[in-house]
């Protein structure tokens, strides 16, 4: 315990314009003590304070706090899931996870002591965060075995503050299993529930997990989205980590980009204005849901691609175009498409405006400029065949080279 007061005073500083962990000491007026906070803030943080994150509180921080930071940063480097501010609190210095995180026997609920670290979380350590972090609604609350069990009763809050909930090898209180199944029944906005085990548990704690597997697996609440793995191959230990990745991929589903699975299950069938709809409301989703203002990506937008090209005559290569130019004015791409709009339609004068816009903005030195300036020259050609009353292709070419009878006159 020294050598962590040592460390605290060496590490806390402003957290501000930091790309690091920040270890704080907190006075709880609930707990009439200190607790030690960690602290992590996305690289993110520094370069734009316009930003807001979704927020995760880990409990028994000593041991799960850095697990749960490692993969928050692989999956928002892989663009899987948004930025998080991680917050984990010490539990394990003296002991307190056992005090903090019990319950009677009786009700299955928190005792009075208990009560006091229910508080401490909810009336406390939230404001704290949200009153000097930019944070986002969308909140993840994460714990193991015991405190895994606690964090269920923020669930049943009447309207809960945490929007998913990470229950690894969860030992599970007295009939938590019935209270969950009714709970996840009444919900009217949507929430997210992990739930993790494996044979390595006791046998005690794996009739509560499957108990609640169970029941909660059954729910046709669309807003409870409920999600199970079971890790017997694994052990105990391997479990937390591979738990903590699993959980992640679950709750930021919705943020990640169109899968090929999405793509061809929801909207390959659609017709082009639903595709553009269905993106668009994809991102706004988004932004409502876990707080992240975040553009339409590229990759989305060649996934709806041919859908917008090849159905429909191209009726809506258009505002496909428009919608890309808001998002990306700088981008060649939302020219290119109005470009073929009027180009499909005949009209060669408008089509060859706007793929001029477009190439002057990829550039001469780019290495697709070839590429795209074929789109000019291809518009070129038509107006020419059109001043010279061609109908085709085929008859330029004719024009232009002579058959082999003509050329021995």
């Amino acid at each position: 315990m020294r050598n962590l007061v040592l460390i605290l005073f060496l590490f806390s500083f402003a957290v501000k314009g930091q790309n690091s962990i920040v270890y704080k000491k907190f006075n709880s007026f609930h707990l009439n003590e200190e607790r030690i906070l960690k602290i992590y803030v996305p690289e993110s943080y520094a370069e734009d304070d316009k930003n807001t994150y979704p927020v995760a509180v880990i409990f028994d921080a000593e041991y799960l706090f850095d697990v749960y930071v490692a993969n928050s940063k692989l999956f928002a480097a892989r663009d899987k899931a948004p930025e998080q501010i991680v917050v984990g609190i010490y539990q394990n210095q003296n002991e307190e996870r056992y005090s903090d995180c019990d319950y009677s026997e009786d009700t299955g609920l928190p005792n009075q002591e208990s009560s006091k670290f229910y508080g401490f979380v909810r009336d406390e350590l939230l404001p704290y965060i949200d009153n000097n972090y930019p944070t986002s609604l969308f909140k993840t609350i994460v714990g193991n075995t015991l405190t895994a069990n606690f964090i269920n009763y923020f669930f049943f809050e009447e309207s809960p503050v945490f929007n998913a909930y990470i229950n690894i090898n969860p030992s599970y209180a007295p009939e938590m299993h019935q209270k969950l199944e009714l709970k996840s029944q009444s919900l009217i906005t949507q929430y997210f529930y992990y739930l993790s085990g494996g044979d390595f548990n006791t046998e005690k704690r794996t009739a509560g997990i499957n108990n609640t597997n169970n029941l909660l697996s059954l729910s046709e609440n669309p807003n409870f989205k409920y999600h199970y793995d079971d890790f017997s191959n694994s052990s105990k230990t391997a479990s937390i980590g591979q738990a903590s990745a699993s959980a992640i991929a679950f709750t930021f589903k919705q943020f990640a980009a169109i899968t090929k699975e999405e793509f061809d299950t929801e909207i390959a069938d659609m017709d082009p204005g639903d595709a553009i709809e269905f993106l668009e409301r994809k991102y706004v989703e988004i932004e409502y849901l876990y707080g992240s203002n975040v553009k339409i990506r590229e990759k989305d937008i060649y996934k709806i691609e041919p859908i917008i090209i090849d159905k429909m005559n191209g009726d809506y290569l258009e505002e496909f175009g428009k919608m890309i130019m808001r998002l990306y004015p700088d981008s060649p791409l939302g020219d290119y498409y109005i470009g073929l709009y009027y180009e499909t339609g005949y009209q060669y004068k408008k089509a060859l405006k706007h793929y001029k816009n477009g190439y002057a903005k990829i550039g001469s030195d780019n290495p697709n400029s070839d590429g795209y300036y074929a789109n000019i020259e291809r518009v070129l050609e038509k107006q020419r065949a059109e001043r010279l009353g061609y109908t085709t292709e085929e008859e330029i070419i004719d024009e232009s080279e002579p058959d082999s009878s003509e050329q021995g006159l």
